[in-house]
């Protein structure tokens, strides 16, 4: 077989929702290009579309802190061409001169035939693209920061995050300096754009991490005895930070007068949603061994931290955990936003039960989440119908922070599985990661995970980083065997609306909820488009949008199974 991945393409037959057969590889055979058979729910394409990646972390035996943390990954459409491109944070020895750029990103050239068949291809063009800004790659945010049209990327480092301006013709501009982001002292993980105060310009949130230097003296030991990397808590959490975007090209950092009454931790995860349902965005922040932080906005520029009295800063035992990766979503379809993290090993992940006006009930044991996860460290996630039948179901990526005694003799002995829980649509999930695929049945590192319809088939596939790995592209071989329901929201510009909610109504089934972001997860940046799982269903369903600058338009008769935009201005205005 041919060793080049780039010359090796990857027919995805969308008339019969099939993909090429192939046989599983060894987890070290990179001969074998497609990890997968056909009837496989996932399989892992990656390497035969030429999305060769590596990640480097640098570990020389210093347990340096940082290197535990990368790498995030990232969807964007960065050459508005229809089709989803990918990013993933990289590193470098950080004992040793750094010269290397934060990001590797690929430009996805999807082609389709007279036959309808579709084939996948990557082309790795970072540096063509210009990011090239020395950095230790941690995640990244995607947002139209100057409402230009063109997506633009903010990368997190350890050190001060880098903002690369699109320019429209394939290339980026290093903005950080220009933009008055670069002065923030520590190092962010995770962050997200938002339009808090509906000004129609997305500000910006950076959850920063610990404070830690190289030069730290302190060194720690797993239960076995031997050296290992230290907790969070060993170096204490520093504030995070709120940019207000003046619309001109500058970040204001308002951290100071807008975050009221905030229990700063080691933010490592944030998700941005309208969790009271006053039409205004809040901000949820996943801190590890800390309590977390709930946002609500006061629409007056300001935020207040409801997560005590809301029931979302801990546990229902009282226990601040050690929050990773987290996600919000209408899993029970009752139109609120739902959270969703995960935890450290023993911890279980959390859910956390929404009633409509921004009150919680942890029901982690009930849902089967909390059990089904206490052998496992989890990062990444998303709220994810994958399977199309109109609930969001969840997919965790798993890696522990403690070496696995048993993996002692593997470059980074921190691997595990990763884990596919379906929802069951009474408020349980059940663990399906056996059924899943071949794909599932390796350990890897697993840290970033961004969720996007790649292929643009009508089902959401998973890029995935893995910390001192390979990269994994997992496509979707079940979702588009149910209909579906592709939107992409804009507004002036042609610029994606992040924060934008719909409501889709069907006569005779359940009314849906969804909302347009890029945020969430861990360290990463999703498709900023909507796709909407609908079973069985195949009349046309209204579409009711809620705009984040406060207007709300009404779509009658959709078309369903298609990617359609919807740009504000174009509906049928309703009173809100």
């Amino acid at each position: 077989m041919c060793r080049c991945v780039s010359c090796l393409l990857i027919p995805l037959l969308v008339a019969t929702y099939a993909c090429a057969p192939s046989s599983d590889p060894d987890a070290t055979d990179v001969a074998n290009e497609v990890a997968g058979q056909p009837s496989d729910w996932f399989i892992d394409g990656a390497r035969a579309s030429g999305l060769e990646f590596l990640h480097i972390n640098g570990a020389s035996g210093n347990y340096y802190y940082p290197e535990i943390l990368p790498p995030g990954a990232g969807f964007l459409d960065y050459d508005n061409d229809g089709d989803l491109d990918a990013c993933l944070a990289q590193g470098y020895p950080l004992d040793t001169e750094n010269t290397r750029g934060p990001l590797t990103c690929f430009r996805n050239d999807l082609d389709r035939d007279s036959n309808d068949a579709q084939t996948l291809r990557f082309t790795d063009v970072t540096v063509a693209a210009g990011f090239v800004t020395p950095g230790f790659g941690l995640g990244m945010a995607t947002g139209d920061v100057n409402n230009d049209g063109w997506i633009d990327l903010l990368v997190t480092t350890y050190g001060p995050v880098q903002l690369y301006r699109n320019n429209g013709d394939g290339t980026f501009s290093d903005i950080s300096s220009s933009s008055g982001l670069t002065a923030t002292v520590g190092f962010g993980v995770s962050a997200a754009f938002v339009d808090y105060d509906r000004d129609g310009w997305l500000d910006l949130y950076v959850g920063h991490n610990v404070d830690y230097q190289l030069d730290n003296p302190i060194t720690c030991d797993n239960r076995a005895g031997a050296r290992d990397y230290c907790p969070p808590e060993t170096y204490g959490g520093t504030p995070d930070h709120l940019y207000h975007n003046n619309g001109d090209g500058q970040f204001v950092d308002v951290s100071d007068t807008a975050l009221i009454g905030g229990t700063f931790g080691p933010a490592l995860g944030v998700v941005t949603a309208d969790y009271d349902g006053d039409g205004w965005t809040d901000i949820y922040v996943a801190n590890d061994a800390t309590e977390n932080i709930l946002w609500i906005n006061q629409h007056d520029g300001t935020f207040r931290d409801n997560a005590l009295l809301s029931g979302a800063a801990v546990s229902a035992t009282g226990v601040a955990e050690a929050s990773m990766g987290v996600d919000a979503g209408d899993f029970d379809n009752d139109g609120d936003e739902d959270l969703f993290m995960t935890h450290i090993t023993a911890e279980g992940n959390n859910l956390y039960v929404n009633d409509g006006q921004g009150q919680f009930v942890d029901r982690s044991t009930p849902s089967g989440l909390g059990p089904g996860s206490f052998p496992y460290t989890g990062w990444g996630t998303t709220w994810f119908d994958f399977d199309n039948d109109g609930w969001l179901d969840l997919l965790a990526l798993n890696g522990t922070v403690i070496a696995n005694q048993e993996r002692l003799d593997a470059p980074f002995p921190y691997d595990q599985r990763n884990s596919l829980f379906r929802n069951q649509q009474t408020g349980r999930f059940e663990d399906v990661t056996d059924q899943a695929g071949t794909v599932f049945e390796h350990s890897h590192v697993g840290r970033g995970a961004a969720f996007g319809d790649v292929d643009n088939d009508g089902d959401l596939d998973v890029l995935i980083g893995n910390d001192a790995g390979m990269a994994q592209l997992l496509l979707n071989n079940i979702g588009n065997r149910h209909h579906w329901l592709g939107l992409r929201l804009t507004g002036g510009g042609g610029r994606d609306m992040l924060g934008a909610r719909i409501v889709i109504r069907r006569e005779g089934a359940p009314t849906l909820s969804r909302r347009a972001r890029t945020d969430g997860s861990y360290a990463s940046a999703n498709d900023p488009r909507v796709l909407v799982g609908l079973g069985d269903f195949t009349t046309k369903p209204s579409v009711t949008v809620f705009w984040p600058t406060g207007e709300v338009e009404n779509w009658a008769d959709v078309n369903i199974d298609h990617w359609i935009s919807l740009e504000q201005g174009t509906g049928q205005t309703q009173t809100p």
